[in-house]
């Protein structure tokens, strides 16, 4: 039988990466997909195990922003997160029905979008908000689109999230670190509920990679309080242009 050690590894590994990311600025799927389908998964198996592996060090991240939580743009963080709930499901049930080969050439669109919206959110908030008052409505109506986001891929949905709060509720980035971890952890968490009723999660390569991304998340958290948010936002950019990069190379190339 061929050692499963340095294949454990890597996804214990990739699972620190991918929690630290969440923690920091989200896009840690930018982590964990790629080495999953490197281990040999197909992408939406891939995807799923991604989502359950991140969803405790996504939750330990939101446990330690706890006592920053507040309303966001005039909307309580329990209504949020009670949408990005059932965004969550809706978005699990679609990938459960979009086949892997069709995933796979969906994957670097969604990737692309997301490496878009964090290179122009803060240009794009600054213009909005010079023209236009945004409410609360549209807020809600938003997190509904991202909770099925984070339900169906969650590549970058912190990232757009940050983005999204940027635009409409206009809070800075730090100040979205409690909520946006948050709903990443809930979306998350109404997924799995699907990914592991339909056998979608491969445990072998999921437990490794959520025993690292538990730490992941955990350190990513103490260092986002001190962190620069210039340094974060470079880091994040360089590695979703990377990640979007060779998934276009691997659906199209």
């Amino acid at each position: 039988m061929a050692d499963l050690t340095p294949l454990l590894a890597l996804a214990f590994a990739a699972g620190i990466v991918g929690g630290a990311m969440n923690a920091l600025a989200g896009g840690g799927t930018f982590a964990t997909l790629p080495a999953l389908i490197a281990l040999g998964l197909p992408a939406n198996i891939a995807n799923a195990t991604s989502n359950v592996a991140l969803l405790p060090g996504a939750g330990a991240s939101a446990l330690a922003y706890r006592d920053e939580l507040g309303s966001l743009g005039g909307v309580g963080w329990r209504t949020l997160a009670a949408i990005t709930f059932v965004g969550g499901l809706a978005g699990s049930v679609l990938l459960v029905l979009t086949p892997s080969r069709a995933f796979d050439l969906i994957i670097p669109w969604l990737l692309l979008f997301a490496f878009l919206v964090m290179l122009a959110g803060k240009r794009a908030a600054a213009w909005l908000h010079a023209r236009v008052t945004i409410g609360a409505r549209t807020l809600i109506v938003s997190q509904v689109f991202l909770g099925i986001y984070g339900g169906y891929f969650g590549g970058g949905v912190g990232l757009i999230t940050t983005a999204v709060y940027g635009l409409l509720a206009h809070v800075t980035p730090r100040a979205m670190f409690a909520p946006r971890t948050l709903m990443l952890a809930v979306a998350n968490f109404a997924a799995a509920f699907v990914f592991i009723g339909f056998g979608m999660v491969a445990w072998w390569a999921c437990l490794p990679m959520l025993a690292g991304g538990i730490l992941g998340g955990w350190l990513g958290a103490a260092v986002g309080k001190r962190l620069s948010p210039v340094a974060v936002r470079l880091w994040t950019l360089a590695v979703t242009g990377a990640t979007t990069a060779v998934f276009f190379w691997r659906a199209y190339g």
